[in-house]
């Protein structure tokens, strides 16, 4: 996998999109004039997204300054910029800050729009004017604004969840404290239906028998009506190890399957520098 990282310390701690070195055993560093340089691996959050790598020699690079995301708005001008130097710096708008839900059990109460798209956005810098840090690069998304206008543009994660967690990940790789329900299933939704499209091997929903194709009709008692309620509702019954009562609807049967749930960081084959 290859993107793009920040460098956000002056002992070569570098800031990225988690997707791209998660489950890696090696990660190798090619700064903008061409030096070649090997990488550690240091922490993954599942919940943000966010990813840290640290340069095992100087980068020369001077460090980007974190900004204050929370403070950003629809329509403010920023920079997107990922690796490869000038040419690789875009202006953008920024155009919602919303909820974004993805499929691999994955929920952000508040994301920042962005448009046009960049063409390199995996790990990609959201930069304001006066040069601070405001997002990580996640996506490309069809519909930026979240208004169905077919508004292509990209999806950041905002930088101001980094802080309460950026200690822990730097110390122990991963975040302490609780992990919420993890099933192994990646969900869309279609038709106003919330489809089952995946089943991790080995996971709590292929152990009970969910399987692709699978429609989620109800969690315990309550019907979910979208992929984020759909989150919120499994979440909400307690840390991993809890059991999801779900319903599932299968050649026009309803039928419930007990799931018991697990932490994501769990089923992650994670290397020794994690």
């Amino acid at each position: 996998r290859e993107g793009s990282g920040i460098v956000i310390g002056a002992d070569g701690l570098i800031l990225t999109i988690g997707y791209l070195m998660v489950e890696a055993h090696a990660a190798e560093l090619t700064t903008n004039d061409g030096r070649r340089i090997a990488a550690e691996v240091v922490g993954y959050d599942h919940d943000t997204g966010f990813g840290l790598l640290k340069a095992t020699s100087p980068l020369k690079v001077r460090p980007m300054p974190l900004g204050k995301s929370g403070a950003l708005a629809a329509g403010e001008k920023v920079l997107v910029a990922s690796g490869g130097g000038v040419d690789m710096i875009g202006s953008a708008q920024v155009v919602a800050k919303r909820a974004f839900a993805g499929y691999w059990e994955y929920l952000l109460e508040e994301a920042i729009f962005t448009s046009p798209p960049h063409p390199a956005w995996s790990g990609a810098a959201l930069i304001s004017r006066d040069g601070h840090l405001l997002g990580v690069g996640s996506l490309v998304v069809g519909d930026a604004a979240g208004q169905g206008r077919g508004n292509p543009g990209n999806m950041f994660v905002p930088i101001d969840r980094l802080g309460p967690i950026l200690a822990e990940l730097i110390a122990d790789g991963r975040v302490s404290g609780k992990a919420k329900p993890w099933l192994g299933i990646n969900t869309e939704e279609a038709a106003g239906r919330l489809v089952v499209r995946k089943v991790t091997p080995g996971g709590p929903a292929e152990k009970a028998g969910v399987r692709p194709g699978d429609v989620i009709a109800g969690v315990g008692d309550a019907a979910p009506n979208s992929l984020g309620d759909l989150y919120r509702r499994i979440w909400g019954l307690g840390s991993a190890g809890v059991t999801v009562p779900l319903d599932i609807q299968r050649d026009g049967e309803r039928r419930r399957l007990e799931l018991k749930s697990v932490s994501r960081m769990k089923h992650l084959k994670l290397g020794s520098t994690f």
